[in-house]
């Protein structure tokens, strides 16, 4: 039977219609209806974040690590604006999340009020859609249309700015049970001719090379990958974003490629004579200058969900936009209706693993070890051994996220939660919390640098509250490494403002929110305390690795050049 609620109960009761369990965010004047609705029901658990940049952010990772919808409320003006970086960092890894905002009083509106700013008008850019509420009428099916924009197609972060005087309205609730949107209809389904001429050339390739992003994992596309890879017997690399689409361990994984890639996964990219593009975007950090990349002839064939993302920096051959996961279905039908008639050239592909196989001869990721000084890649290494590749790993950004990404061996999807498009510091205690909320069972760490922890350190305070126990692995170099590392390669080593100078304890620190702290300072010690911290489940372990202030993040292809125009080392410089 219907109900008349507030527009506020109706916020409520929308959430648990959707199956949301947790929602994160911080209280104000706006949604103070809403947080009075909040204490009364039971259907989800609220967690209250220390700033709303962190809320925005852990339901981020809360969705990446669980195929869940994210969710989070912020009041209006500094509550809106606080939350711009967190929504920017999911719309840019197209991470489905819904973020309820609050909004002064309908007649308020537009009168400079306090705590007012323009919701719709500064998010507009960093979401997929947003929606300002202005009759409770259309409440409900504004709710409903956020969880349907925000999981189809192209995923995406969605907002609901909601005035404060709707949220204290009463109506009739009924929540939709089916949804028409005229002007929103993605396509799922990929064209079956793209996709039949796609297979044919694939099996027609000498030199065949599988390239995959994060609308592998998106998609949930991991299983059919694999498929893909060890029927065509291609090599195959995972971008930034999509790390454990394919499994790291298995000998067709060449890496990760672009900037900070290996060797043999840029070379293969540039040298192959056909390449299918799953779920990728060819992006700057990827391909380099897309004029060099074009200086190699292949054919390529691009599957991805988004037809503005087909043929926006590279020209393909073969478009196929559908479902990741639809689209694979597909072509592995396809590829069994002619395995008996059409089988990939077996002597071309031995003389291209051949190939490959001289790439890899190069050892690109081998660094020198110490006996003196703790290498931050030695780090990354033990840290895999001891959590048997199987951690959840969140990461800041820099040069430990790209160690990170480059040591440890992901295995399967949803494992690796970093900020990839927008590069936002600070993501990665948040996000720690996220997952942990969406996977209490799981195995958590956070690698950060000494720079991005303290963006959102105070969220130490939360993770007390809450009980969450992550482990956070702090390369610590005192510099803020990856911008040390550009101005000694292209600046002269002119270290400008990049040295992290009046460092806190961070012991202290950690002990001071009631947590435990760790300083680790000797290579020798690195396994016993990675092992002793891991040990304590029920305790967040905060450990302080100081690391080689001198180590730079090899391979590297500098801003503007061309994907094989690597330096592999100091070396090269």
């Amino acid at each position: 039977m219907s109900q008349e609620l507030t527009g506020a109960e109706i916020v409520v009761r929308c959430l648990a219609e959707e199956g949301v369990e947790h929602v994160f965010g911080y209280p104000g004047g706006a949604v103070l209806y809403i947080y009075d609705a909040i204490f009364n029901q039971n259907k989800f658990q609220h967690i209250l974040v220390r700033h709303e940049q962190a809320a925005i952010h852990a339901a981020d990772a809360y969705s990446r690590s669980s195929q869940k919808v994210g969710v989070a409320i912020v009041t209006s003006g500094p509550g809106v604006t606080n939350a711009v970086t967190g929504l920017a960092t999911a719309y840019m890894d197209s991470i489905p999340m819904v973020i309820i905002s609050g909004q002064v009083p309908s007649h308020a509106i537009g009168q400079d009020a306090f705590q007012e700013c323009d919701t719709v008008g500064i998010t507009r850019p960093c979401v997929k859609h947003n929606f300002l509420v202005k009759d409770i009428k259309d409440l409900a099916a504004a709710m409903k249309k956020a969880f349907y924009i925000a999981t189809t197609g192209r995923p995406g972060p969605v907002l609901i700015d909601i005035p404060k005087d709707i949220t204290m309205h009463k109506h009739t609730f009924e929540y939709p049970k089916e949804l028409e949107m005229r002007s929103y209809k993605p396509v799922d389904k990929g064209h079956s001719g793209q996709i039949r001429k796609a297979v044919q050339l694939l099996l027609s390739a000498e030199r065949p090379m599988i390239y995959t992003g994060g609308g592998v994992i998106l998609a949930n596309a991991s299983p059919e990958l694999n498929k893909l890879v060890e029927k065509l017997g291609a090599p195959c690399t995972n971008t930034l974003m999509g790390l454990g689409a394919y499994k790291a361990s298995s000998e067709k994984f060449v890496g990760m490629p672009g900037m900070h890639g290996t060797y043999e996964a840029n070379m293969a990219m540039q040298h192959c004579d056909v390449l299918i593009a799953i779920g990728a975007r060819f992006d700057d950090r990827v391909i380099g200058n897309p004029k060099h990349f074009a200086t190699h002839p292949r054919k390529i064939i691009h599957v991805d969900i988004d037809p503005s993302s087909i043929s926006k920096r590279v020209k393909v051959d073969i478009p196929i936009v559908g479902n990741v996961k639809d689209v694979l279905q597909e072509m592995l039908t396809q590829l069994d209706a002619v395995e008996a008639t059409s089988k990939p050239n077996s002597q071309a592909l031995a003389a291209w693993w051949r190939q490959i196989n001289e790439w890899r001869g190069r050892e690109c990721l081998k660094f020198a070890t110490s006996n003196e000084v703790i290498k931050p890649q030695a780090v990354i290494q033990k840290l895999w051994e001891v959590t048997k590749g199987d951690a959840f790993i969140t990461s800041d950004v820099g040069q430990h996220q790209m160690w990170a990404a480059q040591y440890y061996g992901f295995d399967k999807p949803r494992r690796w939660i970093n900020s990839g498009g927008l590069g936002t510091m600070g993501v990665g205690l948040p996000y720690a919390m996220g997952v942990q909320m969406a996977n209490p069972d799981a195995t958590v760490a956070c690698i950060t640098g000494e720079a991005s922890i303290q963006m959102c350190i105070q969220e130490l305070a939360t993770c007390k509250q809450y009980h969450l126990t992550p482990k956070i692995i702090l390369l610590n170099n005192r510099f803020l490494g990856m911008v040390r590392q550009w101005q000694q390669i292209d600046y002269g080593s002119r270290y400008s403002e990049s040295y992290m100078d009046s460092l806190p304890d961070f012991n202290k620190l950690a002990e001071s929110y009631g947590h435990v702290g760790m300083k680790i300072e000797k290579p020798g010690d690195v396994e016993g305390a990675l092992k002793e911290a891991f040990g304590m489940k029920d305790r967040l372990v905060f450990m302080n690795f100081i690391t080689d202030q001198t180590e730079n993040v090899w391979p590297m292809v500098k801003a503007g050049k061309g994907l094989t125009e690597m330096l592999l080392g100091s070396e090269d410089l």
